[in-house]
């Protein structure tokens, strides 16, 4: 509890000491002490009304006129706190100007942070010149201050404060690391959207000529940042094993965790990195032991045998005072050690998963999960480990990753099914989570009836009905229902039990029951309504009620639920386990989503079609998919046309330095061709309106192109500096062609010039267009990726009588990892069986894919690689489709 001068404050007792303010003489002392009271209140979340913040902030400025600089430091504090509520706040700005040509320097810091904190960009030009003499102060203090107030400003103020570049580059000199660390900072503000500018500047100060461990820290993200945006090149590595060797740990550990973090890394490149990080793990400080672990553990997701080197290290430290470094410890040596290490690591755990919180609990679960799935033999020393903490206390989010780890483990290993679903049934006898007994009873009523011994899950089952909540008794009802449907001999006695729940309170539980004794009173109702092969793809479904809902006009004809489509049960489920490893293993989404959205709400507003005119499954596309189909929906035009079938990689149509950056998305529907351009203007002296995209056919490669017919475009209503837009071309397929093409493109748009400072464009402006690259529609455009369980079953039952084969000499291809990489490009399909995992240096290599064709025809491929040093790699390509003609169409796909 707070005491003293704090002791039972209130709001209305400290403004009424601010009264204080008003007294002659000043006493510096007591108005402190109140400007202290206030300060404090506000930090606590109190909200001062509108009234309130503008007479204190009136009353404050009275003490201008005492020189007392501990007062005047306080009065600085509240000037800011007070700015975002008070009323003609810039009335300060004379007395804050003024203490800018102060001799005191501690006064004239603080007035720069107070005076930036109430300018707006209107006023910034009034102490421009003030700023720039500040930034190249001999003071690192006064220095810092404009520095930081100038990174505050930018926001507002961007052509602004880039003017002050000049005097930022210098700051990057100074001898102060604290003012370094600031210019640093800003100054990659100021030329971040120039990617040569970034790489000239990361690689003149990586020689050593800056002093602060804070910039050096800095400088290695913006280094990894220009890796990252290089698609796999390497011209920063150097640099970052370079401040491997720096005399700073925070640099050592920052460089490293950026090289652990690069995309496709070798071990070749982890080797420094992670041998700096094994160093740390016998540090003295706990910190940098912590920090070196963590760093490790999420390594080890991705390069477990990198991380082998350091394991008699991380031994050591399952025995730290910190239980959170002995957590990491012990779950990383999960993923890196052996199966012989196992039954030795989950004695350990066990003696000390009391002391540790939940969200480090999760932590172990998961590495256990994944170690169970590594070496499946251990499957029932898991199992029992996992079944015992899940009797133990703990929250919900701590059960529930216990009960996805038991999930993943049956789904993997189905021998272990039998026993998992025991333990689960014992647990929900004690559930005290609805969500998690609900799940479980419908793993029970999938998986239970494919068990050995399926009736002894029915008592555990039926006690749900007896005891549990209605929304408990509703989920143990359908599970009964399912283990009737599919277990004849129990269908009788599981009847009886089922007319019991009929008498139930709950009309959900009722209706349940009924529902079931009906299906299961034939054989011919469970075959129909219950023993499906096939289900809807649920996020199209979901997509395509909701259009349906917020569109009148789609209401007057009923919901064509044939047009969205099924898939097997198996790809359902391995779309839920790639989102839920995707999810465990903190994969990110695709990003720029919002973007997409702020770009279709734009194009929404301000654009209309000229004349007129989501998702099936997928892999790792759905994420995506579901953005830009969300964005389109806000377009009635765009929402008419339906769920989206397939949804491209972003193709850049001009450089990323260019004035005008364009990228397209290619979209298809069932009946339609979309292509999305996000724009962004990079000048910020000119805005362009009524943005449009004009396409013409440059390539025609096998002649079906004529029939796409353009039905309008939704114009980029206005394109402001540096804000996204989109622009989208729409085209209809008729008869559903798929056409191979190239088209020319040229940006056309009306250009208006305007104030960089206010953003007022002229009235006047000027048509002018800007030519784009050329765009390539291929088939891989027209072709979802879908997962196929048992692959090579599903080829054979597909027959050769729908094969083509086809041999190609890929006489440019480095390697048969190369290969693989290009054929999953070019067909745009999904590899099965982990047949994307290539050995380094194979010379031989067979990848199996799958997908489906937009009009629903699924294909099944077989590549087999061989390679030779002399020819390069020789390719035999078989496709297998009911489609001929969509056949033929993929294997000369590679030529």
């Amino acid at each position: 509890t707070d005491g003293g001068l704090f002791a039972n404050l209130d709001r209305s007792t400290a403004l009424q000491e601010a009264r204080v303010f008003n007294e002659t003489p000043i006493n510096p002392r007591k108005c402190r002490a109140t400007i202290t009271k206030i300060l404090y209140l506000i930090y606590q979340s109190e909200v001062l009304q509108t009234k309130e913040a503008t007479e204190t902030f009136f009353s404050l400025t009275k003490l201008f006129q005492n020189q007392d600089i501990p007062l005047r430091q306080a009065v600085y504090l509240l000037i800011k706190e007070l700015s975002t509520v008070a009323e003609d706040v810039i009335m300060v700005t004379a007395s804050l100007s003024k203490d800018l040509t102060s001799k005191s320097e501690i006064s004239k810091a603080n007035a720069i942070r107070a005076l930036c904190k109430i300018t707006d960009a209107s006023m910034i030009q009034g102490i421009e010149r003030f700023l720039k003499q500040a930034i190249v102060d001999k003071n690192h203090a006064i220095s810092s201050a404009a520095l930081v107030s100038s990174l505050h400003l930018f926001g507002n103020s961007k052509d602004v404060v880039r003017r002050w570049a000049n005097e930022v580059q210098e700051s990057v000199n100074s001898k102060s690391g604290i003012t370094q660390y600031h210019a640093l900072g800003l100054l990659y503000q100021i030329r971040q959207h120039d990617r040569m500018a970034v790489i000239k500047l990361v690689q003149g100060l990586s020689r050593g000529t800056m002093r602060s461990p804070f910039a050096y820290c800095m400088l290695v993200r913006y280094a990894a940042k220009i890796m990252d945006e290089e698609d796999g090149a390497r011209s920063m590595y150097e640099s970052l094993e370079g401040w491997l060797r720096h005399r700073n740990e925070m640099v050592v550990y920052e460089a490293a965790r950026a090289i652990c973090n690069m995309r496709d890394v070798t071990s070749k490149e982890l080797f420094p990195a992670v041998s700096a990080l094994q160093l740390m793990l016998v540090s003295h400080k706990p910190s940098l032991r912590f920090a070196a672990i963590r760093t490790l553990n999420k390594l080890a997701l991705t390069h477990p045998g990198a991380v082998a080197q350091c394991n008699l290290d991380m031994e050591n430290l399952i025995t730290d005072t910190n239980r959170s470094i002995a957590t990491y410890a012990i779950t990383t040596l999960l993923k890196t050690g052996n199966e012989a290490s196992v039954d030795r690591l989950m004695k350990q755990i066990s003696g000390f998963m009391s002391d540790i919180s939940d969200d480090f609990k999760i932590i172990v679960v998961d590495a256990i999960r994944s170690l169970c799935l590594k070496f499946p033999a251990k499957q029932g020393v898991m199992i029992n480990f996992l079944s015992g903490i899940l009797r133990d206390e703990g929250g919900y989010d701590f059960k529930r990753s216990i009960v996805e780890a038991i999930f993943d483990i049956i789904y993997h290993i189905p021998e272990s099914k039998e026993y998992a679903l025991s333990h689960l049934c014992e647990f929900i006898e004690d559930c005290e989570f609805t969500k998690l007994g609900v799940r479980i009873l419908h793993l029970l009523g999938v998986e239970g009836p494919k068990s050995a011994t399926p009736s002894k899950f029915i008592r555990y089952i039926y006690n749900r009905i007896i005891l549990e909540n209605a929304t408990v008794k509703a989920a143990a009802v359908s599970s009964m229902g399912h283990f009737a449907v599919e277990c004849a001999d129990l269908r009788e006695r599981i009847r009886v039990l089922l007319t019991r729940a009929l008498d139930d309170n709950d009309d959900e539980v009722r209706d349940r029951a009924a529902l079931f004794l009906i299906v299961t009173s034939s054989e011919e109702l469970c075959e129909k309504f219950l023993r499906l092969g096939d289900t809807f793809s649920w996020p199209t479904l979901e997509n395509g009620l909701v259009n349906y809902l917020a569109h009148p006009e789609m209401q007057r004809a009923p919901f064509d639920i044939s047009a969205i489509p099924t898939i097997s049960r198996e790809q359902e489920e391995a779309e839920k386990q790639r989102q839920k490893t995707a999810k465990q293993e903190n994969i990110a989404p695709i990003a720029k989503s919002a973007a997409a959205q702020a770009a279709a709400a734009n194009s929404a507003a301000d654009g209309k079609f000229a004349t007129v005119s989501s998702g099936a499954p997928g892999s790792g596309i759905v994420d995506a998919k579901k953005a830009y189909a969300a964005a389109m929906e806000k377009i009635p035009q765009l929402a008419m046309l339906g769920p989206i079938f397939k949804s491209s990689k972003k193709v850049d149509l001009t450089e990323s330095e260019t004035e005008y950056v364009v990228s397209c998305v290619k979209h298809v529907f069932a009946g339609h061709l979309v292509f999305q351009f996000n724009c962004r203007n990079t000048i910020n002296d000119v805005l362009l309106e009524n943005a449009t995209v004009s396409m013409t056919v440059e390539a025609n490669d096998d002649g079906l192109v004529g029939k796409l017919q353009l039905e309008g475009t939704v114009p980029a209503g206005k394109l402001a500096y540096d804000i996204p837009g989109s622009i989208y071309v729409v085209y209809k397929r008729n008869g559903g062609v798929s056409p191979v093409a190239t088209f020319g493109n040229t940006l056309k748009f009306v250009v208006k010039d305007c104030d960089p400072t206010t953003g007022e464009a002229d009235e006047e402006g000027y048509e002018d267009e800007y030519l784009l690259e050329d765009l390539e529609l291929t088939t891989a455009d027209f072709m979802l990726p879908t997962v196929t369980i048992d692959f090579y079953n599903k080829w054979e039952q597909m027959g050769e009588q729908h094969e083509q084969i086809e041999t190609f000499e890929l006489s440019a291809v480095p390697s048969v990892k190369a290969a693989v990489t290009q054929i999953i490009d070019v067909l745009g399909m999904e590899p099965c069986e982990g047949s994307e995992n290539v050995k380094d240096r194979a010379t031989t290599h067979t990848l199996v894919l799958s997908g489906i064709f937009v009009g629903g025809a699924g294909v099944l491929v077989r590549c087999r690689m061989a390679y030779d040093a002399g020819s390069g790699v020789t390719l035999e390509i078989a496709a297998r489709c009911p489609d001929p003609v969509i056949c033929e169409r993929i294997v000369n796909s590679i030529a």
